[in-house]
């Protein structure tokens, strides 16, 4: 794979970073698989199931973000570790309250 011309007439080479920064993307990707789920649930009619999987995979983006250092945790670190740690511990109990709360569709 080839970079272009620098105007030296030599060509560079890309750095092979790609599957090592793909891989570095697993806490993300993991959370994104839940969230994915849970919608398939939620549009198969299975409401409470899909609720519940999607809470489950907000708390566990929380627990990642506690667990994980900022170059671990990748893209799942947007701010601070302790504002990540609250907001997402605050929107998953709160999915998971509602969840159980509000009564499934007939």
């Amino acid at each position: 794979m080839t970079a272009g011309n620098d105007g030296s007439g030599v060509v560079r080479q890309l750095p092979k970073r790609r599957k090592r920064l793909s891989f570095r993307q697993w806490p993300i990707s993991v959370v994104l698989l839940g969230v994915a789920l849970a919608l398939i649930l939620v549009a198969t009619d299975h409401f409470r199931r899909g609720s519940v999987v999607l809470a489950a995979s907000v708390v566990l983006a929380t627990f990642l973000r506690l667990l994980l250092s900022n170059e671990e945790a990748g893209w799942l670190a947007v701010r601070s570790k302790k504002t990540d740690v609250l907001v997402l511990g605050a929107l998953g109990i709160g999915l998971a309250i509602f969840c159980f709360w509000v009564p499934a569709p007939n």
